[in-house]
C-alpha cells in the first residue's frame, strides 16, 4: 500500500517500527534492563499458609468467624487418628503410644493445647468431692479390668464419642490446637514448621510402636499447608509440561527454530516479569495465583504468533524481512493491541468477586498480558531483524493444508450462510439453556487430588472418626455469670438433640453435656442424676469445682468466654458440599429463631465460609461481565466504526459463555469458587478471536473495497490459520493446568478449554455468516470470487 494512502495512525506505526529495526541493539539492551528491574520483585514473593487468605476482609462469614476465634482459644488444629493394626484401641501398647504421643505433643512448635482420651479428664464422686483427673495418667496400669472400665467410660461419654474415639472404639483421635504470632509478624514459615514437626513425631512413633497401623493427619492446619503443597507441585510438574508443548506446538506451525526461540523467550520473560511485579506488590501466592505463570505463558504465545505468521506470508510473496516486518507490524498491531486490553479487562473485571487469591491471579494474569504485548511490539521486531528467517515455501509447509482447509470452510460458509447462522444459533441457545443448571456447590477437603495425602488421610478420619466440617455457635445467655442459667442449659441441651437428629452428623460438643455428668458425679455417680441440675446456684459451684481441678492448658477458655455470659457449641460432620452446608446452617437458624430466639446467631467455620464463597462469586458476575462487555465494547467501536457491527461482535462473545457451562451442567453441574469467574476471565480471552477476523474483514472491506463474501474469504484465508493454531495452544495450555493437584484450578481450566474451543467454531461458523447477514452490500461479480493463497499475498504486497 502507498504510504499516501496510509492512515496517520498507520504512519505512526510504520515510523515506530522502522526505528526499533534501526536500533535494534539499544532496543534489546532498554528490554534487557527493564526485565531485570521487573524480576528482581520475584525473590519477595512468598507462599500464603492461611486458607483464611481466600476471603475478603469484608466476607461477613470471616468476620464472623473471627469474632467466635477472638472469645474462645483459635480452632487452627491438626486431628491425628491412630488405628491399630489388629482389633480396637483398648490394648496396653497402643494405649500407651496415645499417652506419650499426647504428651510429647505438648513440645510441638506453637502447641497451645492437646485434647485426646489419655488426657481426657474424667470426673467422678469421691465422696462429697470431685475427683478430676486424666484417663490414662502416666503411671496408670493398664490391666484386662482398667481397659475394661476404660471402654465403659470412653464409649458412654458423649464428649468423646466422635470426636476423639469412634463409636465402636476401632480408633482414636489426637487433637493439637496450635496458636501462630499475629499475622503482620509471620514470616509463612511457622504452619510449615508446625506441620513438619508433627509428621516427624508421626514417622517416629509409626517406626517404634508396631502395633499402630496408621496415623492419619487432617485439620484446619494440614488444609492450609496442603494449599501450599499443591501450589509447589504444580509449578515443579505443570510449568516444564506447558513450555514442551508450547514449543512442539511452535515448531511445527512456525517450521523456524529461530522463530520459535524468539517466541518462547517473550512468553518466558513476559510471565517471569509479571510474576516479579506481584512480588514489588508482595501478592502472597496461593494455588490459585500461582497458577498465573502457565495462564500467561498460554496467552502471550497469540501475539507473536499473528506478528510472524503475516511476516512469513509477506516474505514468501517476495518481501524483504524488515519490509516484512514493517507491514505485519501495521496489519496486526491494532488487532494486536485490542486483544491484549480486551483479555486484560476481562481478567481485572474479576475484582469484583470476594475472593483475594482469585483477585490476585486475575491482576497478575491482566499485567502479564499487557507486558505480553509490549514485548511482542517493542522486543519481539527487534529480535525478528537479528535473528536468521528461513521461511519454507507455502507448497511445503502444513500451514499451506490448512489455509486451503479454511478457504473450504468460507466458501461453506457463504453457500450456506442462512442454514449455518440458524443451525449453529439455535445449537448453542440449546446448550446455553442447561447453564442456568449449575450451582455454587462443592467440597472443600475435595479441592485436591488423591495424590495430595491430606485429601486422603481426611477422608479416612471422615469415614472412621470425625470430620474436618464443622459450624460453630457462640450463643449468649445474656448476662455475666449466666451459663450456670437451668434454663439457658435447657435450651442448649435440645439445640443438641435437635443436632443429634441430622444427617452426617458426627458429634456435637455443649457445655450442657458437662454440667449434666458433674450432676451425676455430685449425687455419688448416680447415673439416675445424668441430668441438667435445676438450681443456678448448684450449677456454678459445680462448675467453680471442676474449673479449679482442671490442669494448666486444659481449662474452659475454649468453651466458656471471660465472663461466663456465652457458650461455644461445635458441631461435627461427614463431608458437606456447599448447598448442604447452606441448608444445614439455615435450619438450624431457624430452630434457633422458633425455640430459642434470644440466643439467635448464625454458624461459623471454615466449611460456612468456603459454602458461601462458590455462591458469591457466581452472582459477582451479574456484575462484572456486563461491566467488562462494556468496556470491551467501548474499546472495539473506534475499530467497527459502527454500531450496526456490535451485534456481531457481542453474540459470537456471550454464546460461547453460555454454551461452556451448559456442556459443564451436563458433565457434573457443580461450579467451585475459582470456576465461578471464568465468566469473567474467558470473556476477555475469546474476544480475541472475533477481533482478530473482524480487523482482518474491515481491511478487505474498507482498504481493499471488497464485497462482504470476498473480505469473509479473505479474512479465512489470512487469518484463520492463526486463530486455528493459537487455539489450539490456548487448549493445550488450560488442558495442561486442568492436570494440577489443586481441582479449583483443574475445574477451571477445563471450563475455560471448553468456552475457547467452542468460541473457535462460532467465530468460524456464525459470526461470518452474521457478517455476511447485516453488511449487505451488492457488489460486482469479480469481487465475489474465492480468494486464492496468490490473490491474497498480491494484496498483502500491495499494501
Amino acid at each position: 500500500m502507498n504510504a499516501t494512502r496510509l492512515s496517520r495512525y498507520e504512519q505512526a506505526v510504520v515510523r515506530y517500527t522502522e526505528w526499533l529495526l534501526r536500533h535494534r541493539w539499544l532496543v534489546l539492551l532498554l528490554s534487557l534492563l527493564l526485565i531485570g528491574g521487573l524480576t528482581a520483585g520475584v525473590k519477595n514473593l512468598k507462599f500464603s499458609t492461611d486458607y483464611r487468605v481466600y476471603f475478603g476482609k469484608d466476607n461477613p462469614q470471616l468476620l464472623a468467624f473471627d469474632e467466635v476465634q477472638n472469645v474462645y482459644s483459635k480452632n487452627d488444629n491438626i486431628l491425628l487418628m491412630f488405628e491399630p493394626k489388629v482389633g480396637d484401641i483398648f490394648q496396653p501398647r497402643f494405649l500407651e503410644a496415645v499417652r506419650a504421643f499426647t504428651e510429647d505433643a505438648w513440645k510441638l512448635p506453637y502447641a497451645s493445647r492437646v485434647d485426646s482420651i489419655a488426657n481426657y479428664q474424667h470426673t467422678e464422686a469421691n465422696g462429697d468431692d470431685l475427683r478430676v483427673q486424666p484417663l490414662i495418667g502416666p503411671d496408670a496400669e493398664l490391666t484386662p479390668e482398667r481397659l475394661a472400665w476404660m471402654r465403659q467410660i470412653v464409649l458412654k461419654e458423649p464428649l468423646l464419642v466422635g470426636r476423639m474415639v469412634s463409636p465402636t472404639g476401632h480408633v482414636t483421635g489426637i487433637n493439637i490446637n496450635f496458636t501462630f504470632p499475629p499475622v503482620e509478624q509471620q514470616t509463612q514459615k511457622e504452619l510449615p514448621a508446625a506441620v513438619a514437626a508433627t509428621r516427624a513425631l508421626r514417622d517416629r512413633y509409626l517406626a517404634e510402636y508396631p502395633e499402630i497401623g496408621g496415623i492419619y493427619m487432617t485439620g484446619s492446619n494440614m488444609m492450609s499447608n496442603a494449599f501450599t503443597e499443591a501450589s509447589r507441585a504444580d509449578i515443579q510438574t505443570l510449568v516444564p509440561l506447558m513450555y514442551a508443548v508450547i514449543v512442539l506446538v511452535m515448531a511445527l506451525l512456525l517450521r523456524s527454530g529461530w522463530a520459535t526461540l524468539a517466541t518462547m523467550a517473550v512468553v518466558v520473560i513476559s510471565a517471569v516479569a509479571a510474576m516479579g511485579v506481584a512480588g514489588w506488590m508482595h501478592i502472597l501466592l496461593t494455588p490459585p495465583s500461582a497458577a498465573a505463570p502457565q495462564i500467561i505463558t498460554t496467552l502471550a504465545v497469540a501475539d507473536c504468533v499473528h506478528i510472524y505468521t503475516t511476516t512469513f506470508a509477506l516474505m514468501r510473496a517476495g518481501r524483504s524481512k524488515a519490509e516484512a516486518i514493517v507491514e505485519s507490524m501495521r496489519v496486526n498491531f491494532t488487532a494486536v493491541f485490542l486483544t491484549s486490553a480486551t483479555t486484560a479487562v476481562g481478567f481485572l473485571s474479576v475484582n469484583f468477586t470476594d475472593s483475594p487469591p482469585l483477585k490476585d491471579l486475575a491482576n497478575i494474569a491482566a499485567i502479564g498480558v499487557m507486558l505480553a504485548w509490549f514485548f511482542a511490539i517493542f522486543t519481539l521486531p527487534a529480535m525478528m531483524a537479528l535473528l536468521p528467517a528461513r521461511v519454507p515455501k507455502a507448497r511445503d509447509t502444513e500451514n499451506s493444508r490448512l489455509t486451503r482447509a479454511m478457504d473450504g470452510i468460507a466458501d461453506f460458509v457463504i453457500r450456506h450462510r442462512n442454514p449455518v447462522f440458524y443451525g449453529t444459533l439455535a445449537i448453542t441457545l440449546a446448550f446455553s439453556a442447561l447453564a442456568f443448571k449449575n450451582e455454587g456447590n462443592d467440597l472443600f477437603v475435595h479441592y485436591f487430588e488423591p495424590s495430595i495425602k491430606f485429601r486422603t488421610d481426611s477422608d479416612h478420619v471422615s469415614e472412621n472418626l470425625t470430620g474436618l466440617y464443622s459450624m460453630e455457635f457462640s450463643l449468649r445467655c445474656g448476662t455475666s455469670e449466666c451459663v450456670s442459667d437451668p434454663e439457658y442449659l435447657r435450651k442448649l441441651d435440645a439445640f443438641a438433640q435437635w443436632w443429634r437428629s441430622q444427617d452426617k452428623v458426627l458429634h456435637v460438643f455443649t457445655v450442657s453435656d458437662i454440667y449434666k455428668r458433674l450432676n451425676k458425679n455430685m449425687h455419688g455417680d448416680d447415673p439416675a442424676y445424668y441430668r441438667l441440675p435445676e438450681q443456678s446456684d448448684l450449677s456454678a459451684q459445680y462448675l467453680l469445682l471442676y474449673e479449679l481441678s482442671l490442669p494448666f492448658g486444659l481449662d474452659l477458655t475454649n468453651t466458656i468466654n471471660q465472663d461466663k455470659s456465652a457458650t461455644r457449641f461445635m458441631v461435627f460432620f461427614k463431608h458437606l458440599k456447599s448447598k448442604e452446608t447452606r441448608a444445614v446452617e439455615e435450619q438450624a437458624v431457624q430452630w434457633l429463631r422458633e425455640n430459642a430466639p434470644e440466643l439467635e446467631t448464625h454458624g461459623v467455620s471454615p466449611a460456612v465460609m468456603f459454602a458461601h464463597i462458590s455462591k458469591r462469586n457466581l452472582e459477582s458476575n451479574f456484575t462484572s461481565l456486563p461491566v467488562s462487555l462494556a468496556i470491551i465494547s467501548l474499546l472495539l467501536l473506534p475499530v467497527l466504526r459502527s454500531w450496526r457491527l456490535m451485534p456481531a461482535f457481542l453474540l459470537p462473545n456471550l454464546l460461547p459463555l453460555g454454551v461452556g457451562f451448559g456442556v459443564w451442567a451436563l458433565i457434573s453441574g457443580e461450579v467451585n469458587f475459582t470456576m465461578a469467574i471464568v465468566l469473567n476471565m474467558t470473556v476477555g480471552i475469546i474476544v480475541d478471536d472475533t477481533i482478530h477476523f473482524m480487523t482482518k474483514y474491515l481491511r478487505a472491506r474498507r482498504e481493499e473495497g471488497m464485497a462482504p463474501e470476498a473480505a469473509v474469504r479473505y479474512a479465512f484465508h489470512n487469518v484463520g490459520v492463526a486463530l486455528l493454531v493459537t487455539t489450539l495452544i490456548l487448549v493445550a495450555g488450560f488442558s495442561i493446568l486442568a492436570q494440577s493437584a489443586f481441582l479449583p484450578n483443574s475445574g477451571m481450566s477445563i471450563l475455560t478449554a471448553i468456552t475457547v474451543s467452542v468460541a473457535l467454531l462460532i467465530d468460524l461458523l456464525l459470526l461470518p455468516a452474521m457478517l455476511l447477514k447485516i453488511d449487505r452490500v451488492r457488489a460486482p461479480a469479480a469481487e465475489t470470487l474465492p480468494v486464492s493463497q496468490e490473490m491474497s499475498h498480491e494484496v498483502l504486497a500491495s499494501k
